[in-house]
């Protein structure tokens, strides 16, 4: 018989188009992903995989398996929603990935949510970068994945996944409250070329679109300072260190000694809930997402300030 695990690493050779980044994307060591190729090619008596320069390419063989386990693998996540819809209740465990400020602006209210709607449900949330929680969602360690991308840099969905929509989080810069720029209305990003930034670590979506977009408008930023957390970015704001793009979501309370000021040409991180395809069956997907969409709206009705002093 056909392991369904060995499918999933060929599935997953076939969507990244190498044993490394099958690897990658999976989370184990390319010897595991040979390892179980070559128990796959025992067990279907055919070769599946064949060199092509320095990499690899999948055979006719691997190909047609390959076709076989997408669909395969769509009718276990069918199997375990039909089931799981059958009961008509959310119970079980729900495992969602979200990155740190949906974490912080959605989840409190999404889990109390949840919690009170359905008693047998046991939501367990994990925080970790969208690329990451994606990787994570396509290889079925988790059941939801709370997402973003930035207006000017889509992120791509892997195939086999589905998404809705939950806001658009508007980001504001901010700085320090004695900075020239802390009494006006609206600024532009340019305006800010001579300053030194705070900024997200290196390799973060959110790192990776600051300079992109910075360059796109002839900026070369000068990265004085790397903090994950958006409260500890305001912190070393608040010490005069620096200025950052500031988003709305779960950002407040702003602290003393920090202005946040509006950009002219609005800027936006688009917030998502996906799920892989048919997975929307499941009642407790259903009821995480509803709880998610009804925290998004709360929190875009929600006033907000614009400078703390």
């Amino acid at each position: 018989m056909l392991n369904i695990d060995r499918l999933r690493v060929l599935h997953a050779i076939s969507h990244h188009g190498s044993v490394s980044a099958a690897a990658a994307a999976l989370h184990v060591t390319t010897s595991a992903v040979s390892q179980q190729m070559a128990k796959l090619e025992r067990e279907t008596g055919q070769r599946l995989l064949a060199k092509n320069g320095r990499g690899i390419r999948l055979t006719d063989a691997g190909r047609l398996l390959s076709e076989h386990a997408d669909r395969i693998l769509s009718q276990v996540e069918l199997a375990h929603a039909d089931l799981e819809a059958q009961q008509g209740r959310a119970v079980g465990e729900l495992l969602i990935g979200a990155f740190a400020t949906a974490a912080r602006g959605l989840f409190p209210q999404t889990l109390a949510a949840l919690r009170a709607g359905h008693p047998r449900l046991a939501p367990r949330l994990r925080e970790m970068e969208p690329e990451e929680a994606l990787r994570d969602l396509a290889r079925g360690d988790i059941d939801l994945a709370v997402v973003l991308d930035w207006y000017n840099r889509p992120l791509a969905l892997p195939g086999g996944l589905a998404r809705q929509p939950l806001l658009d989080d508007v980001a504001d810069v901010a700085m320090p409250a004695e900075h020239p720029l802390a009494r006006r209305r609206e600024v532009d990003l340019e305006e800010f070329a001579d300053d030194p930034w705070v900024s997200w670590p290196p390799g973060a979506i959110c790192h990776e679109w600051l300079m992109f977009t910075l360059r796109s408008r002839g900026v070369e930023p000068r990265i004085t300072h790397t903090a994950a957390e958006h409260h500890t970015q305001l912190a070393l704001i608040a010490a005069g260190l620096g200025v950052a793009v500031a988003p709305r979501l779960g950002r407040t309370p702003v602290p003393a000694g920090v202005a946040v000021v509006p950009v002219r040409q609005t800027i936006t991180r688009r917030v998502y809930a996906v799920w892989r395809a048919g997975a929307d069956r499941r009642p407790s997907v259903a009821a995480a997402v509803g709880a998610l969409r009804a925290a998004a709206l709360e929190v875009a009705e929600e006033p907000r300030g614009a400078a703390a002093g």
